[in-house]
């Protein structure tokens, strides 16, 4: 699959509609016990997880090693424009995660929802449930738990055989827990979706179309979570690592 590099970090090049088709070859390469199978993960770095990736050598090989990195921020594509090396479409986890619960309740497929605080994965589950009525989501779990639970957790994801287990532990260390366990987990496909379910659920709100439109999600997030200031410090230093640093 082509891919684009940001920073070190590989992004696979491709729309939502090819994004849709390489979950349902996952997905469908794991049914019937086939033993050829093997487990996916798929990521979605955005400049956040991106600069996180520059110091942390164990996060950047787990994204560059993903079966699907999804373009999940507009400036990644905007900057890709800039270099040359454009970008397809930026493919947000919140919207993918909605299209793979679409094709989910078409297709069958079961699915398990982890993270969030206590009863946000619930909530969420209850508005999945409205818009996808025939949707199988055969589990929740809130994403505050400590290490000591990991088996817990584990087994009671494994119990419940979901074929996508959609993950929001926090950008880095989702995928490095996903990372961790996916063999133990034994779910053909695992999702890191950040903070996709507190969006989901209704207690965030999404920034407006048109403000995605003009490329200021950043300082609506601002404005509206003012407490996330340090977190938006990540923008100016994706921009920095990849447009300023090389013209040293």
């Amino acid at each position: 699959m082509p891919f684009i590099e940001l920073a070190k970090v590989k992004i696979d090049n491709i729309r939502m509609q090819e994004a849709l088709q390489k979950l349902e070859e996952f997905v469908s390469s794991s049914e019937g016990g086939n033993l050829n199978s093997r487990l996916r993960l798929i990521v979605t770095p955005n400049p956040e997880i991106i600069v996180s990736a520059q110091t942390d050598p164990k996060l950047l090989e787990i994204l560059n090693n993903a079966d699907l990195r999804l373009p999940d921020g507009i400036s990644m594509v905007v900057v890709s424009r800039i270099k040359r090396t454009p970008l397809k479409e930026r493919v947000a986890g919140i919207d993918f995660l909605l299209s793979a619960c679409s094709e989910a309740e078409k297709k069958g497929w079961a699915i398990f929802l982890l993270g969030g605080a206590p009863g946000i994965s619930e909530k969420a589950a209850d508005e999945l449930l409205k818009k996808y009525p025939k949707l199988k989501i055969v589990g929740t779990m809130h994403g505050y738990f400590k290490s000591n639970e990991d088996q817990k957790i584990i087994s009671q994801i494994k119990n419940a055989k979901p074929d996508i287990l959609f993950a929001g532990l926090g950008g880095g260390k989702q995928e490095k827990w996903l990372h961790a366990y996916l063999k133990e987990l034994n779910v053909p496909v695992c999702m890191g979706v950040g903070g996709s379910m507190d969006v989901i659920s209704g207690i965030k709100a999404r920034a407006p179309r048109w403000v995605q439109a003009l490329y200021i999600e950043w300082l609506y997030r601002l404005i509206t979570e003012p407490q996330r200031w340090k977190r938006q410090l990540a923008l100016p230093k994706f921009l920095w690592l990849t447009l300023g640093k090389n013209k040293r």
